[in-house]
C-alpha cells in the first residue's frame, strides 16, 4: 500500500500538469469573480466563503476521471487487482493520493484566493481547515464516482453529477465555519461536522470503489 501511495506522488511529481491546473482554476476562478459581481469589499467578503468552496471542490474534479482511466487502459489497473491488495484498498490508496497531490495544493493557495475576495486575514486559517477537509471529502466520494463510471460512456460527464450532490454538505458547514471566523465566532463546531462526514465518507466510499472495480 505504502509502495502504491509513492508510485502516485512520484507520477504527479513527474506530470505536474493535473495539479498546476487545478490550482490555475481555483485562483483564476477567484480572481475573475469581482468583475462578475462588482469590486464592493463588503460583497466579496460575504460571497468569499461559498465562492471558496465551490471553486475548490470545482478544481478538484479536473483530474478524477483519470483517477483510473490511465491504469485501465495500460492494463496496470487489472495487475494492481491481481496483486493480492484489497480493491478497497486500492481506492483508498487512489483517493489519498489524490487530496495529496490536487487538494493540499488547493490549500495552501487559499490565502491568495481569500486575499483576491477580500475575506478578512483572520479567517484565512479556518478556510484553509475547511477547504482541506472538503477536498478530503470529495477524494474518497471522487474515488468511488470514478470507478463506478471507470468504463462507461462519457464518464467525465457523469462523475460530476455522482459527486457534486454528496459534496454539498462538505460545502455548507465548510463555508458556515469560514463566514463564522469571519465574523468573530468559532468555527470549531462547523469544522467537527465536516470533519464528521469525512469519518464517515473515509470507511464506506472505497469499500463501494472496491466493489465496483471488482465489477461486483
Amino acid at each position: 500500500m505504502i509502495a502504491l501511495l509513492l508510485r502516485e506522488l512520484r507520477l504527479a511529481i513527474r506530470h505536474p500538469a493535473d495539479t498546476l491546473s487545478a490550482v490555475m482554476f481555483f485562483v483564476l476562478v477567484a480572481a475573475m469573480f469581482p468583475f462578475g459581481v462588482g469590486p464592493s469589499p463588503e460583497l466579496l467578503a460575504r460571497l468569499a466563503p461559498g465562492v471558496l468552496l465551490a471553486a475548490a471542490l470545482l478544481a478538484a474534479l479536473l483530474p478524477l476521471d483519470r483517477l483510473f482511466g490511465a491504469e485501465a487502459e495500460d492494463g496496470s489497473l487489472d495487475q494492481l487487482l491481481l496483486s493480492g491488495l484489497h480493491p478497497a484498498g486500492i481506492a483508498a490508496v487512489k483517493a489519498l493520493g489524490h487530496w495529496i497531490t490536487t487538494g493540499i495544493p488547493l490549500v495552501l493557495a487559499t490565502p491568495l484566493a481569500a486575499a483576491l475576495l477580500n475575506l478578512p486575514t483572520e479567517a484565512w486559517p479556518a478556510a484553509m481547515l475547511a477547504l482541506g477537509l472538503a477536498s478530503a471529502i470529495l477524494s474518497v466520494f471522487g474515488a468511488a464516482g470514478a470507478a463506478l463510471t471507470l468504463g462507461a460512456r462519457r464518464g467525465g460527464v457523469l462523475l460530476p453529477l455522482l459527486v457534486l450532490p454528496l459534496s454539498i454538505p462538505a460545502v455548507i458547514f465548510g463555508a458556515a465555519a469560514i463566514e463564522a471566523a469571519a465574523s468573530g465566532l468559532p468555527p470549531r463546531p462547523y469544522l467537527l461536522l465536516e470533519a464528521a462526514i469525512l469519518a464517515l465518507a473515509a470507511p464506506l466510499a472505497p469499500l463501494a470503489a472496491g466493489a465496483a472495480l471488482r465489477g461486483d
